[in-house]
């Protein structure tokens, strides 16, 4: 049995992360320490200067650990990273783990061309972003595409200069097809030169040429590419509108401010690159009533930027955060150079701060009151469900599953998890039956269950498949409701397990549990819940169930063409990435596909047009 007391006398002084447990060996909080035995001993000493939280906290420890680093930036990495492994109860939990995407320019390359990711790394390209709104990105893609014919293939040039014929893109005017070698590589440099002046948000210097190029088609009569120019200047003009320039300086920056309620906080950040605000995100956090300012700062930085693409050269911060000097180097350490945190007092970037926390304030007065309803609304769901079926405790995390097939073809299992009532799609998984061949729903069900509670078995603690779920939601009646209670007898487990039966029309019905069909009132938020998550995981698993049969289609249609065997099948579609194009495509053209006999290419001509 584990002694505290004991355990306490053991503790070292070093640096390091703590792990707090509750009876059932659950984590309920992480910690970080310069001196492990120092801070852990305050949790057991005298409560009076504890928050209403720490007390609620210690009440519930009945066992710790912990990991000793070598330096405490060490221990705040370790500690954010055990925090969104484990989702500790008493941690400030930033939920939010979107990632947002970039326009990358891979100017390392002879002939570069645009992609759009959401991670960057050093690879030699440039990369313009975050954008956090995707419409407006989109926006941008489209002038560039529309005003600068880049190439958007993915060949090896100029390797492969010659080798293929150009694609569509080049005859509608879309490309300036270097892979024909059309275009010579200081030419196609000057245009990449000009993506990337407009992508830095050097608009004047790009209308400028643009408006002599228009001049020049003008002279020389050449009426409508002078008019498409004209329309590509002021689609600029109009995203140059769109943006405020924030700063004199062309400096990039994250402003961070925020707004309190009594128990939750929303903080605002404000992302500005190369002095002009291009866009902002706010992230609602609750439980933090016991919980200083400066504590939840600190906490949001370390979270925030722990899986960012891109970190600023300087974040500016309407309060100094706790532990100010160790966040600055955790973020150095993150970006590869200096960072600094600052709390402007006056001058422009005061002004700005002061903008993001008034936003700040808006945005809670506005959505804080609509968060805490759907919050309870949610709660509501969870709780008549629990009700209905006489659950001891909620069903805080929900797993559901389906089978989706074609007359016992291509059968895949979907599996959904709603964790409070709402969709966690981290922890999806699609399962491919191996086992079972033909038509056999209940057979493929038995294969994904064992699947999965075999891998709970055996998963490291904090993986998706290391949790229990609460309530099981199996797709259908009886007969799928038997299939998971034969796999939970297996594995000696005691999860409640409900069916999710539908009427005559394919539509929810109510849940069967225990052999007794319930009822919800259908216009319940429980009800509601249900539907959803029985929609969600037919969606799922039908979609994944399509996309596999699509491939099969593709592979069966060109088995039947005498000639074509694995290899020459993967050459074909890398050439012309479909089928429907293939059959579209021309005996010439499909000649000129490199590893594709004259013989074989007419056999693909005329299987497509006898059939």
């Amino acid at each position: 049995m584990f002694q505290i007391e004991e355990e306490l006398k053991k503790l070292p002084d070093l640096p390091g992360v703590y792990l707090m447990k509750d009876d059932t060996g659950h984590i309920i909080y992480v910690g970080k320490a310069i001196n492990l035995k120092n801070r852990v001993r305050q949790y057991f000493q005298s409560s009076k200067n504890h928050s209403i939280k720490v007390k609620k906290m210690v009440q519930h420890i009945a066992s710790f650990e912990y990991i000793i680093t070598r330096s405490e930036v060490e221990a705040l990495v370790l500690e954010c990273n055990l925090i969104k492994k484990f989702d500790p109860k008493y941690n400030i939990r930033l939920k939010d783990d979107k990632t947002y995407p970039y326009i990358k320019i891979n100017i390392q390359d002879a002939f570069p061309r645009m992609t759009i990711v959401r991670q960057m790394k050093k690879d030699g390209a440039r990369y313009f972003g975050p954008y956090t709104n995707v419409s407006a990105m989109w926006e941008i893609v489209e002038i560039i595409k529309n005003t600068w014919p880049m190439r958007t293939c993915s060949r090896n040039l100029p390797r492969d200069i010659g080798k293929e014929r150009a694609c569509l893109n080049c005859h509608i005017g879309k490309c300036l097809a270097p892979c024909e070698g059309k275009i010579k590589q200081e030419d196609y440099k000057k245009m990449i030169d000009e993506v990337l002046n407009f992508l830095s948000g050097k608009y004047k210097e790009v209308i400028k040429k643009l408006q002599e190029d228009m001049l020049t088609a003008s002279e020389d009569l050449q009426f409508e590419k002078a008019a498409q120019l004209r329309d590509q200047i002021m689609a600029i003009e109009k995203i140059e509108q769109k943006q405020t320039a924030t700063l004199s300086s062309m400096l990039d920056q994250d402003v961070i401010a925020f707004a309190k309620s009594p128990e939750d906080t929303l903080i605002q950040v404000y992302f500005v690159r190369q002095g002009k605000l291009v866009g902002r995100e706010h992230f609602y956090l609750q439980g933090t009533e016991d919980e200083t300012i400066e504590d939840i700062f600190r906490d949001f930085i370390v979270q925030f930027y722990a899986n960012a693409t891109f970190i600023p050269k300087e974040v500016v911060i309407e309060r100094v955060p706790s532990e100010q000097e160790v966040l600055e180097s955790y973020l150095a350490e993150k970006r590869g150079s200096k960072v600094s945190l600052i709390t402007p007092q006056k001058g422009s970037k005061h002004g700005l701060m002061e903008l993001a926390s008034k936003n700040a304030e808006v945005t809670l007065s506005q959505f804080g009151d609509q968060i805490k309803k759907e919050q309870e609304r949610t709660k509501g769901a969870i709780e008549e469900i629990q009700k209905a079926i006489g659950l001891d405790k909620v069903p805080y995390r929900m797993e559901a599953y389906d089978i989706s097939n074609t007359q016992g073809i291509q059968s895949v299992g979907g599996m959904v998890v709603f964790e409070g009532g709402k969709p966690k799609k981290s922890d999806y998984r699609k399962f491919k039956i191996k086992s079972i061949f033909g038509p056999n729903d209940y057979g493929s069900l038995e294969e994904v269950l064992d699947r999965r509670f075999n891998r709970m078995k055996n998963e490291e603690e904090g993986s998706s498949f290391s949790k229990m779920p609460d309530l099981i939601l199996m797709d259908g009646g009886k007969g799928q409701v038997s299939v998971a209670e034969k796999v939970m007898k297996k594995y000696q487990l005691h999860i409640p397990i409900c069916g999710m039966v539908k009427d005559d029309r394919h539509r929810t019905r109510g849940l069967l549990y225990q052999g007794e069909e319930i009822l919800l009132e259908t216009r319940s938020e429980g009800f509601k819940l249900i539907t959803r998550i029985q929609d969600e995981v037919h969606r799922f698993s039908i979609e994944y169930h399509k996309k596999l049969r699509g491939k099969a289609q593709i592979q069966s249609i060109l088995d039947d063409i005498p000639g074509i065997g694995k290899e020459r099948k993967k050459i074909l579609m890398q050439h012309f990435k479909s089928v429907e194009n293939l059959k579209a495509a021309s005996l010439e053209e499909i000649e000129q596909v490199e590893g594709i006999p004259q013989k074989v290419a007419s056999n693909i001509y005329q299987f497509f047009h006898k059939h």
